[in-house]
């Protein structure tokens, strides 16, 4: 029997990667040429489900890099509300596997008549919203079949942080390398299906993360729901540690992401006051330096930027293999399909 498609489209994100920043060169010379002669004064996001979180990623990326404040737009405000934005002045990104999403496609619209630059990040190059928008960056990542977005989630996020390697060449250098990195993270496979067993019965499960991690935080928790249907929800590690924290009593799941950046030690401290309190802890991402047993310790990217686009792949391996634990297809989660069209 063949694995699910979700682990198989998870395994290709690699080659997905090299195949963009190859073939996407063009188009982000021209890109940046043009946001520098216009220089956005603020960027704004639109997408949904897993392209949200992707956005939520991009927004600390391009606020750690360009400088500038990154919103999250609702699409609702274009196409039920019938509200034009004054986006003049803006960089508008929208995010889309199938770019077919009529909310999505009329905001664009309304985004580029109001002035905004705009740009579309799609795997379908055809679609409305390639049309919609000025400029195209192609995810580039082949057919998806699997329900559950995996290497489309990740070409989404690269396509655009090849764009502001352009301006950036220490970040331009590591997205080289990135494939690599993210090959040698999936080598941890079989430990992941191993630790993946013991949340065969978990009904509940916080997922905690800061900064650019913060994105893949929700899209785990997200993933979580679709092919396993655990109840999965997403912090910040700061914010946590406010009203939510109540909820921790022993033995109560958290699924947290260790970074290699300024907020590794404000993780770690928070990590470590939630262990003392019997919460049952597994780190993904760097190692701790309390030798926790419990934790998956990946490879570091050449930047620190790009360690959320390794760390989600064993993720999704570990949902994946959460999911046939628990004796669950998680290709076909009940009550999903892969394309819904919202407006």
């Amino acid at each position: 029997m063949s694995d699910p498609l979700m682990l198989q489209e998870t395994r290709e994100a690699p080659s997905v990667v090299r195949r963009l920043l190859e073939q996407n060169q063009q188009r982000v010379e021209a890109l940046w040429k043009v946001i520098q002669e216009r220089q956005p004064q603020f960027a704004v996001t639109i997408a949904r489900g897993s392209s949200d979180h992707a956005s939520l990623y991009l927004k600390y990326a391009i606020e750690l890099t360009l400088g500038i404040p990154v919103a999250s737009f609702a699409p609702s405000v274009s196409s039920v509300y019938h509200k034009t934005l004054k986006l003049q002045n803006g960089l508008v990104i929208a995010t889309s596997q199938s770019g077919a999403s009529p909310d999505v496609v009329e905001s664009v619209k309304a985004a580029r008549e109001s002035g905004a630059i705009t740009l579309a990040i799609t795997n379908n190059v055809d679609s409305p919203l390639a049309q919609a928008a000025e400029f195209l960056l192609p995810m580039h990542a082949g057919p998806e079949k699997a329900v559950a977005a995996t290497k489309s989630f990740v070409a989404s996020a690269a396509a655009f942080l090849h764009l502001l390697g352009e301006g950036d060449p220490e970040l331009k250098k590591a997205l080289h390398t990135l494939p690599d990195v993210q090959e040698q993270a999936l080598k941890l496979e079989e430990s992941l299906r191993l630790t993946a067993d013991r949340y065969r019965y978990a009904s509940s499960m916080v997922i905690l993360a800061r900064g650019p991690h913060f994105g893949i935080a929700h899209e785990s928790a997200l993933k979580l729901k679709e092919t396993t249907g655990i109840h999965a929800e997403a912090y910040s590690t700061a914010e946590f540690s406010h009203g939510p924290t109540r909820i921790i009593e022993q033995g109560f799941p958290i699924l947290a992401y260790q970074t290699r950046d300024a907020s590794q030690p404000l993780n770690e401290q928070a990590y470590q006051d939630l262990e003392t309190r019997g919460a049952d802890l597994l780190t993904i991402g760097a190692s701790s330096h309390l030798n926790r047993a419990a934790q998956v310790i990946t490879p570091p990217a050449d930047h620190p930027l790009l360690d959320p686009l390794v760390n989600i792949l064993p993720f999704y391996l570990f949902s994946g293999y959460v999911a046939l634990a628990r004796n669950l297809n998680p290709d076909n989660p009940p009550h999903l399909k892969k394309v819904t069209l919202t407006r």
